[in-house]
C-alpha cells in the first residue's frame, strides 16, 4: 500500500533538517516526497553525478564513500532511519561530492531539489527554517571533525561504534545487547583508521565484555561503556 501524505509527514517530522517545520509545512514537503527502494550494495548516487535529489532514510542503512585514485575507499558517514543525505540538492545542483550506497535493504523518501526550491520560493518560512536547521547540522559536523582531529584511533573507533549503536536503536534495537551489522574494515573506514588498528581495539573491547564479534556483525552488550574509551 502506498504511503499516505500523513505517514510521510510523520517520518519527515523526526528528521532534524525538517524539525522546525509546522504541520502544514510538513504536509507541503510530504506531498512532493516519493518512496524509493535500493538493494544492498546498490548506489543511490555516485560521486560526480548531478545533484538533483535529497533522500530521507525510512528503513535500512546507507553509507557515503569516496574513492582515492589508488583504489582505496574511505567511509565518510553512515545513515540510518531518520537521517537525511544529499540535502544540498535542495539549494543547488552542484555535482555530488561522494557516492552513497545501500548497506542493506534501503527504503527512502526522495525529494527533488527543484520541488523543494519551488516550495521555498512560495513559502519563505520553509526556506528560513531549513536554512537554520542545516546551519546547525553544519556546525555540529565541524565540531565533530575538530574533535576527531585530536582523538586517538581507539577514541575514533569507539565513537564510530557508538554512532552505529544509535542507528540500530533508531531502527528498533534495545538499550543493551545491540546488534550492529558491520565489518571490521567498514568500521575502520568510518573511524578513519587502519583495519589492523581497529581490530586490535575491538579485541580489547571483547576481552572487557563490552562487545562480542561475529561474521559481519558485532553485538554491543554495554553501549554506555563505549563512552569510557572516548576522550
Amino acid at each position: 500500500m502506498p504511503a499516505s501524505t500523513e505517514d510521510i509527514a510523520s517520518v519527515l517530522a523526526a528528521v532534524p533538517a525538517f524539525a522546525e517545520l509546522g504541520p502544514q509545512e510538513l504536509s507541503e514537503v510530504a506531498a512532493v516526497a516519493v518512496p524509493r527502494s535500493f538493494a544492498p550494495g546498490e548506489a543511490v548516487f555516485c560521486e560526480g553525478d548531478a545533484s538533483n535529489t535529497c533522500y530521507v532514510v525510512r528503513e535500512g542503512r546507507a553509507r557515503a564513500i569516496r574513492e582515492h585514485a589508488d583504489g582505496r575507499q574511505i567511509t565518510l558517514a553512515t545513515f540510518g532511519p531518520g537521517d537525511i543525505f544529499g540535502e544540498l540538492a535542495m539549494f543547488d545542483e552542484e555535482r555530488r561530492s561522494a557516492t552513497v550506497e545501500a548497506i542493506d535493504e534501503l527504503e527512502v523518501l526522495a525529494i527533488l531539489g527543484g520541488d523543494m526550491r519551488r516550495l521555498m520560493r512560495d513559502h519563505a518560512d520553509i526556506a528560513v527554517k531549513l536554512a537554520v536547521a542545516l546551519a546547525r547540522r553544519l556546525r555540529g559536523t565541524n565540531e565533530r571533525l575538530a574533535q576527531q582531529s585530536f582523538q586517538t584511533v581507539q577514541s575514533r573507533v569507539a565513537t564510530a561504534l557508538a554512532q552505529l549503536v544509535e542507528q540500530a536503536r533508531a531502527a528498533g534495537a534495545g538499550e543493551q545487547d545491540v546488534e550492529v551489522t558491520t565489518t571490521q574494515a567498514d568500521l575502520a573506514k568510518l573511524a578513519g583508521s587502519s583495519r589492523e588498528s581497529a581490530s586490535r581495539f575491538l579485541a580489547v573491547l571483547e576481552r572487557a565484555g563490552v562487545i562480542s564479534q561475529g561474521r559481519g556483525r558485532l553485538t554491543v552488550h554495554d553501549p554506555s561503556a563505549l563512552a569510557g574509551y572516548v576522550y
